[in-house]
């Protein structure tokens, strides 16, 4: 594993607790070795995780659409700032230069993000671990949610399994580095999507 792929909010959020999440997530990248793959902002959560990553020693690979350049927001001191066309670009650079996925607090796009990539693994399209940094209880109406949607069938229990969580940095990146991907089959193929 040599890198991960963090989603998460170009705001800062509500709770102190949020960045400092983002901070403890860059330290415990850097300690591990592993570089940072994220959406290239310098604002908010993932501007805060970049920069945490950079003052360690870390790796960080930036990937943005071009419109978000040009409003200013591209993080300008990465190890690497990709530029795309489009989102759908972003997520899909973003995806094959990770070997696994977390996300932190964010809003929509990070559940789109983290989302999307969860539901790769069930069609088969990789194998990558997928983890939620369930910062002070902040995924836990997702995960309820999740729960439920598997109770009323419409999520099978080894797809859920697929998404870890910890609200310690450190040890989602233990259970993450240590899981083995469920043999689920393949669905359709990357072009497919």
């Amino acid at each position: 594993m040599k890198r991960i792929c963090v989603y998460c909010g170009s705001s800062s959020g509500a709770r102190q607790a949020y960045i400092q999440a983002a901070r403890a997530l860059g330290v415990s990248l850097v300690r591990r070795g592993l570089g940072l793959v994220y959406g290239g902002s310098h604002i908010g959560l993932m501007g805060a995780l970049a920069d945490t990553v950079l003052a360690e020693g870390g790796e960080v690979i930036g990937v943005i659409p071009e419109p978000m350049v040009t409003r200013e927001i591209a993080h300008t001191g990465l190890s690497d700032l990709r530029v795309v066309g489009s989102m759908h670009e972003r997520k899909a650079l973003m995806a094959d230069l990770a070997d696994a996925f977390i996300a932190l607090p964010g809003g929509f796009g990070t559940l789109e993000e983290f989302c999307e990539i969860a539901t790769w693994v069930q069609l088969g399209l990789h194998r990558k671990p997928c983890g939620l940094l369930n910062v002070e209880g902040y995924y836990d109406g997702l995960l309820a949610f999740l729960n439920h949607a598997v109770g009323e069938g419409f999520i099978r229990p080894e797809y859920l399994a697929v998404v870890l969580t910890d609200s310690k940095p450190d040890v989602l990146l233990e259970k993450i580095s240590s899981v083995e991907a469920p043999p689920l089959p393949k669905l359709i193929d990357r072009d497919e999507t």
